[in-house]
This record gives structure tokens, C-alpha cells and sequence, in this order.
């Protein structure tokens, strides 16, 4: 509209000038509204609406994080204003919960040396066990060593016929120079807490004081290995003759070459199998096919 139209509007009478004042102002309500209804769904994010977070803005979480702060900062000054960090007076103690003293298996007395009033030094009759005292209770591991147990083979000659015989080492002992013990903790480091053939050794060193290349623990855990496979074939062979098996597939990468590994469940008992990544993909068919007429 320019001023010839506006001054048209004028000439024409009271009556047109207030219509055409009443729709203006209908027009400008209807922005109005427009207006506010835009900026409110500008101002949503997956927080204050069903949009998802992938749809919020970038700065939203920064801003999200600093409202918090302000928040909490407000919070603590009206709820605690002078309120001193760390443990309030008045509040349940959270420390570490006392063993009872026939689960311990050393009791160790501590008394002063001399009065804290006056300096006067206790007696060795003082010095006594008293029905109330503190406790406090630290716990060690006690030293750790590897005991050397020497097999030694002798040879006896018999009276009758004069023959010499020697003594042999039990087949389970000379096997391995290592013990059953020791074999196993190196087989549950490196299977279950994945601990490399070199970190084995050097934990033996250090902490059991035995020296053992690369080369016997690796020997140790294909031992293991062979001791095993009858066992998981057995459960193996079990899980898959349920009436109902859950099996799930993991797959990731080794050296570029994809690599999958299979869980086979039932309740209480389960089977993993590391195998290539198959193609194409079936369920059941990383080992063996699942029985014929049995549900997933």
C-alpha cells in the first residue's frame, strides 16, 4: 500500500477507515501467532519433544550442560549456603565394612607411649587390652613364591637275578616341568583376562619368582587346549541337541580378513566358536547344522 491508497482509505469515511483498521489487526494476530508457533518448535529438542537426538541443533547439548551447571549452582546456594565440602556432620559413614574378628588372622594391639595431657609415660601394666579400642583392618596378600619339588628317579638291583631297574616319573609329572597350579593361573590369565605370551612371563618373573620364555607358556596353553577339546565337543554336542537354542553372531576384522564369532545357549550352558565370517550367513552352520525340526 503507498500513500494514495492510504489517503483513498481516508476520504471514504469513518465506517472504511475502522474496517480496514479491525482486518489489519486480524492480520497481524494471525502472524502473531504464526510467529510464536514457529520460534516454540525452534526451541524443541529431543529433551522437551519426540524428535530424536540425532536431530538436535549442535549447541544444544553445550547449552543443555551449562543450564545444568547454573542450576546446580543455584541449588547449592539456596539449599547450603556456607555448607563446607566433603562429609556433613550428622550423615551415615560409607566406609569399608569391618570383619568380624574370627575371620581375621592377625591382631595386632597398639597403645600410646606416653599421656597426651601431661607427658607421663605408660607402663607395661597399662599397656592391656582394654573392652573398648579402635579398629582398623588393612588387607595384604601374603609373599608369594613358587616351591621346587625335585623328582628323583633311583635304580635298585635285584638280589635274584642281579638285573639293575630304574624308577620312572610319573607320566603326569614329566610331561611339563610346571605344576598343575602354575599352568592353570597361566591359562586363565591369558584366555580369560587376554594377557600376551610375553606379559605372562614377565608376571611369572615378578610376582611367582619362576622364569619362563614365550615358548613354554605358549606350550602351556596348547596343552591347556588339548585337555579341553574333549570336554567342549561334550558340551558341544549337548547344547546342540536341545529342544531350543539361542545363536547369535559377532563378526569384526583381524589383518583385513573378516572373522565372526558364534554363541550357542541354553540355559546354564553355552558354546562359543571363533570361525571365518561365512558366506553367505546362516544361522547353526558355524560347526555343524542345528537338529531338524528344533526352533531357535
Amino acid at each position: 500500500m503507498d500513500r494514495v491508497e492510504a489517503e483513498a482509505i481516508y476520504d471514504a469515511g469513518r465506517e472504511v477507515c475502522v474496517e480496514f483498521i479491525l482486518e489489519l489487526a486480524a492480520r497481524v494476530e494471525q502472524v502473531e501467532e504464526r510467529l510464536a508457533r514457529l520460534e516454540a518448535q525452534a526451541r524443541q529438542d529431543s529433551r522437551t519433544s519426540s524428535r530424536p537426538p540425532s536431530s538436535d541443533p549442535p549447541k544444544t547439548r553445550a547449552q543443555r550442560r551449562a543450564e545444568a551447571r547454573a542450576k546446580a549452582k543455584e541449588l547449592m546456594r539456596s539449599e547450603g549456603e556456607g555448607r563446607k565440602a566433603g562429609g556433613q556432620a550428622g550423615h551415615p559413614g560409607a566406609g569399608r565394612e569391618l570383619r568380624p574378628e574370627d575371620q581375621v588372622d592377625e591382631i595386632v594391639d597398639h597403645y600410646p607411649d606416653a599421656c597426651g595431657g601431661c607427658g607421663r609415660e605408660f607402663t607395661a601394666e597399662e599397656q592391656r587390652p582394654r573392652r573398648r579400642f579402635g579398629r582398623h583392618q588393612v588387607a595384604e596378600l601374603p609373599p608369594i613364591s613358587v616351591t621346587w619339588t625335585e623328582h628323583r628317579t633311583h635304580q635298585l638291583r635285584c638280589r635274584r637275578c642281579r638285573a639293575r631297574t630304574s624308577a620312572r616319573v610319573p607320566e603326569q609329572i614329566g610331561v611339563c616341568a610346571f605344576g598343575p597350579r602354575l599352568q592353570a593361573a597361566v591359562v586363565t590369565l591369558t584366555a580369560r583376562h587376554r594377557i600376551s605370551r610375553r606379559g605372562i612371563a614377565e608376571l611369572a618373573r615378578d610376582l611367582f619368582g619362576v622364569t619362563l620364555s614365550t615358548g613354554a607358556v605358549d606350550a602351556i596353553c596348547q596343552r591347556a587346549s588339548q585337555a579341553l577339546a574333549g570336554p567342549h565337543l561334550q558340551l558341544q554336542d549337548w547344547v546342540l541337541d536341545q529342544g531350543s537354542v539361542h545363536v547369535d553372531e559377532t563378526g569384526w576384522r583381524t589383518s583385513g580378513e573378516g572373522r565372526a564369532l558364534w554363541d550357542r545357549d541354553h540355559p546354564g550352558r553355552g558354546v562359543l566358536s571363533d570361525r571365518r565370517a561365512l558366506q553367505p550367513r546362516a544361522v547353526g552352520r558355524a560347526d555343524r547344522p542345528l537338529p531338524r525340526g528344533r526352533g531357535l
